[in-house]
């Protein structure tokens, strides 16, 4: 049995995985993580396992899974399965980095385009040739509330909502404004890929996949565990070698 533990910006996601078939997947506290997994190997025979942070890795959760499991804490000097030609390497986030391990198990030798809605929203494309040449990163949907409400003096902090009709109040152009900008700039960016890659493959995955999805009229993937799949790839990559 294969765990994965990913550390993200607001959340962690931990999963079980029998070979390449997820078994299951929830979401916790990161204050919490330790003695979640604790339980998880009570209750598990866990062989393997793999940890991803986009922040600092908790040096303790390392420790547990280093001693009672064959354990990668995933890094630029990982062995990935595909070509990676990002410029600085050692900048890329482990997040994308699993998310382009997630597109070449599930649509192997497809050019694809991997959005990524959570904290950040990134852009991530893979050829079919399994070459990585990057994306794009910018504003996740809360931060542009927030962003509205904390550099302006009058304009209050809403959660997201769907694009109203009319903007015919200072709340509903605020919606108005913020989904219907991300809106815009997510099939902007699918319609320039596709402009240079046939056959396109869109995944869309993610905290905000639900909300987005219905926005969205490109033909698309959902699928919100797309991360802990390319994490699982990884770690089996790398149990082959």
């Amino acid at each position: 049995m294969n765990l994965i533990v990913d550390i993200g910006n607001t959340r962690t996601k931990i999963a079980l995985f029998n070979k390449d078939k997820l078994k299951k997947a929830r979401i916790i506290k990161t204050k919490k993580l330790l003695n979640e997994i604790k339980i998880i190997f009570e209750k598990y025979r866990i062989e393997h396992s793999i940890i991803s942070s986009v922040v600092k890795t908790p040096i303790k959760i390392v420790a547990f899974l280093t001693k009672n499991s064959n354990c990668i804490d995933l890094s630029n000097e990982t062995k990935i399965p595909f070509k990676n030609l990002y410029k600085t390497p050692k900048t890329l986030g482990v997040d994308r980095i699993a998310l382009i391990a997630g597109a070449v198990q599930l649509y192997k030798n497809k050019n694809t385009l991997v959005i990524d809605a959570g904290t950040c929203i990134t852009y991530d494309f893979i050829n079919a040739k399994n070459e990585y040449f990057g994306g794009a990163i910018s504003l996740g949907i809360n931060m542009r509330y927030e962003a509205l409400h904390k550099f302006t003096a009058n304009l209050p902090l809403l959660k997201p909502k769907t694009i109203p009709e009319k903007g015919n109040t200072t709340k509903k152009a605020i919606h108005k404004g913020v989904i219907n900008s991300l809106y815009l700039e997510i099939e902007g960016v699918i319609k320039q890929y596709q402009k240079k890659n046939k056959n396109l493959t869109i995944v869309l995955t993610g905290g905000d996949t639900k909300f987005l999805v219905g926005l969205l009229k490109s033909s698309i993937f959902a699928n919100p565990n797309f991360l802990l799949v390319g994490l699982n790839y990884i770690l089996n990559y790398n149990l082959q070698e």
